[in-house]
């Protein structure tokens, strides 16, 4: 049996998030979302999708790219995963090779990964020359038998929407956007700046639900939000919660978190699943306050190229 690597094609789609939910169970990922993700990625993302392949089954995958919105030049991106009952066979070793040596030729001077915090897929890492930065969780909140928090009635002032209600202008939620992920724990920083760019890789993008993402307006403008991704079938993902500085204190994320994951429910969504940097106290604490419990832990590694 041989494993090769090579480029995605459109036709392996669905063998793509077959390979996903079986070794990162907790994301919501679709075949719509791999395609649209792929045509629309700005040039400076250099973006690329590998996958390992052992005798016409595809058995493992990886997205790679640098990190165009962050302010350090040359941070590239490879997160690889291999089918768990495929493991061992070479493919996760093709997928990082392949991609250090794109990353480099693209001007890579650091790659960065995300390692599921078990023995096995550390030893990985650290077997080639990846270093262990910060850890995330993976959260869980079964959302079709927990009992969610009451819903509270909005203070004065302050009008609960959803992104559907921005329709013919998202701007401000873009603005809003751009604030909270700046503030975000990470070890490549973002900054949104390009409006057009988030419309066509973030609004437009295939599982953002318009209509299950929460907006809170304070005193007319967009003071916090819950993004919200799904599959279309069960799964909800808590894609981003922030609030913009001004307003932060008064309860709001709460507020729109909670508003969001009701109407997820209510729409028969049944499993919440979101994902938090391990330093970030507040947004743990309103999860844990949800019942969301860890599900999984990821460490950021980093391999220097030059």
């Amino acid at each position: 049996m041989t494993v090769i690597v090579r480029d995605f094609r459109p036709a392996d789609a669905e063998a793509w998030v077959q390979v996903r939910r079986a070794a990162l169970p907790y994301m919501v990922t679709t075949p719509e979302q791999v395609l649209r993700d792929l045509a629309d990625a700005h040039p400076d993302k250099h973006y690329r999708l590998l996958v390992a392949e052992e005798d016409g089954e595809l058995i493992g995958t990886a997205q790679v790219g640098i990190a165009y919105e962050t302010p350090e030049p040359g941070q590239g991106f490879c997160n690889p995963y291999t089918r768990p009952d495929r493991m061992g066979r070479g493919a996760g070793s093709l997928l990082v090779r392949t991609a250090e040596e794109y990353l480099a030729g693209v001007g890579a001077v650091a790659v960065h990964t995300w390692v599921l915090d078990a023995p096995a897929h550390r030893a990985f890492a650290e077997k080639r020359g990846y270093v262990a930065s910060r850890p995330a969780h993976f959260l869980h909140l079964d959302l079709a038998n927990s009992t969610l928090p009451a819903l509270r009635k909005a203070p004065a002032g302050v009008e609960l929407l959803t992104a559907a209600d921005f329709e013919d202008d998202p701007r401000p939620l873009f603005e809003a956007d751009a604030e909270t992920t700046a503030d975000e724990p990470s070890d490549t920083p973002s900054e949104l700046t390009d409006y057009e760019d988030w419309l066509t890789t973030t609004w437009r993008r295939p599982g953002f639900d318009h209509g299950l993402t929460s907006v809170v307006v304070a005193d007319g403008e967009v003071a916090a939000f819950s993004v919200a991704e799904t599959d279309g079938l069960t799964r909800y993902w808590s894609g981003m919660t922030g609030t913009r500085r001004a307003f932060r204190g008064r309860g709001l994320a709460k507020l729109a978190k909670n508003d969001s994951l009701y109407r997820a429910r209510a729409a028969g969504y049944t499993d919440a699943y979101t994902g938090n940097d391990a330093g970030n106290g507040p947004m743990l604490a309103i999860n844990t306050w949800f019942g969301y419990q860890i599900c999984a832990t990821e460490v950021r590694h980093v391999h220097r190229l030059t």
